[in-house]
């Protein structure tokens, strides 16, 4: 296991309120908001200027900048502006560009301007990819390995509450104010993670070597890589990433698609779907960071994996309804909604959690931000791709016959765990 520094354990909730936690949740914020605007709010834009379906799942091409991002992240390692330090001043850089692109996305029309919104959201991708990369490295960097599980946990809940903005507060809001009104109130959360980039200490990384020529910057994490685990070993380890979120990934990337096709309303979603999630992911994200100080990381892979596949079932169980009559909505229906996404907000959250922490782990702490990029990113490569086609499939089979074909594309990454995360190895 790859390390920074290590440190006798001290009491629990010594672990949990820490600077460094209250930073991990500024990192989960920051980084959740943009993709939350792409995959949640930009599909309810759409939808309610009545795009098709096909042109709606298309439109999730827009965020492969977040698969490719390791392309450039060495360069953000080498190089920095001259100020702030190495990784806030990219992050500063970064916010800033995605508070003024998500405040301008308004002022387009989704039907008339579909061009210019395809561009403009290309460009927030890669700008809110690029943060991804330098504040996936500032947390590895300020956190221990003692706070790794749990650090990576709370950064998962926060990413995850940040999705109440565009796809809970922002929805709500669209149902009585233009959506200009809407993308200007959802940028202005940005402008909090500028101010806390600007005054939060930067870390002490391991420097680069300069002297080297400029192409090894890119192949020494390569090469690291594969001496450290062997190329067999290192062959497993990248299948294991592809796999083992995408029936997941698959499950939720027409999620705002899939309610309002079930007759339930924005408001619906705004008032039952996101308040739901907010405690399940606060809930589940402290008791699985917490666990995961007493399981490890390998365990936790196996729980939390296990949770995260079931939980796809609560979304065929919702489709098999078939169609809620809005008018008919009550509180049966809006039960039924809010477990569903409970659950999913729970799996999701504490598999993603451990995910997250056994990328971070399998690092190098000399490559962290071009190791840790070329995870996260093949961890999004085959949603990225197969997501384009969600819409097809669900045309071709339906909602309910699609989330079944989602769970069973979930197992194989499940059965990996055998060789990549055995659940007798101790991590001590």
């Amino acid at each position: 296991m790859t390390a920074y520094h290590s440190s006798p354990q001290p009491p629990i909730w010594r672990q949990i309120f820490t600077k460094n936690m209250l930073l991990c949740i500024y990192t989960g914020f920051c980084s959740g908001l943009p993709l939350f605007v792409l995959i949640q709010l930009m599909p309810a834009w759409f939808t309610s200027a009545n795009l098709d379906i096909k042109t709606i799942a298309a439109f999730t091409l827009t965020s492969l900048p977040y698969t490719w991002k390791f392309l450039w992240a060495a360069l953000l390692d080498r190089y920095f502006p001259p100020f702030l330090g190495r990784r806030r001043s990219w992050i500063f850089l970064s916010q800033l560009g995605l508070l003024v692109i998500l405040a301008g996305f308004g002022f387009f029309d989704p039907v008339a301007d579909i061009g210019i919104i395809t561009v403009l959201s290309v460009i927030l991708a890669f700008l809110s990819a690029t943060q991804d990369i330098v504040v996936d490295a500032y947390r590895r960097e300020i956190l221990s390995d003692n706070e790794l599980g749990l650090g990576n946990s709370i950064h998962v809940n926060a990413y995850r509450i940040a999705g109440l903005i565009p796809g809970g507060l922002s929805l709500f809001l669209a149902d009585h104010y233009p959506w200009q009104t809407v993308f200007i109130i959802t940028a202005a959360f940005m402008l909090p993670c500028l101010f806390v980039t600007l005054f939060a200490r930067e870390p002490q990384s391991t420097p680069i070597d300069k002297s080297k020529p400029f192409y090894m910057v890119f192949v020494d994490p390569f090469k690291e890589f594969f001496s450290r685990k062997g190329v067999w070993g290192a062959v497993g380890l990248i299948l294991f990433i592809f796999l083992y979120k995408l029936g997941d990934s698959l499950a939720t990337s027409l999620q705002t698609k899939f309610i309002l096709d079930m007759g339930f309303t924005k408001s619906h979603i705004a008032a039952v779907v996101k308040t739901t999630s907010l405690w399940c992911s606060i809930g589940g994200g402290i008791i699985g960071g917490i666990a995961m100080l007493k399981l490890g990381v390998n365990r936790a892979l196996w729980i939390f994996g296990s949770v995260q596949l079931i939980t796809i079932l609560g979304f065929a169980y919702l489709a098999s309804f078939e169609y809620f009559p809005t008018a008919s909505i009550g509180s049966a229906e809006l039960f039924k909604l809010g477990i569903v996404m409970a659950g999913e907000y729970l799996g999701v959250g504490l598999g993603t959690a451990a995910f997250v922490a056994f990328m971070a782990r399998e690092t190098n702490p000399m490559y962290t931000a071009m190791q840790l990029a070329i995870f996260t990113s093949l961890a999004a490569l085959p949603s990225k791709f197969l997501g384009a086609y969600t819409g097809h499939l669900v045309e071709a089979f339906g909602y309910y016959q699609f989330f079944w074909i989602c769970f069973f594309v979930a197992i194989p990454g499940m059965l990996m765990l055998i060789k990549v995360a055995p659940w007798k190895v101790s991590e001590s």
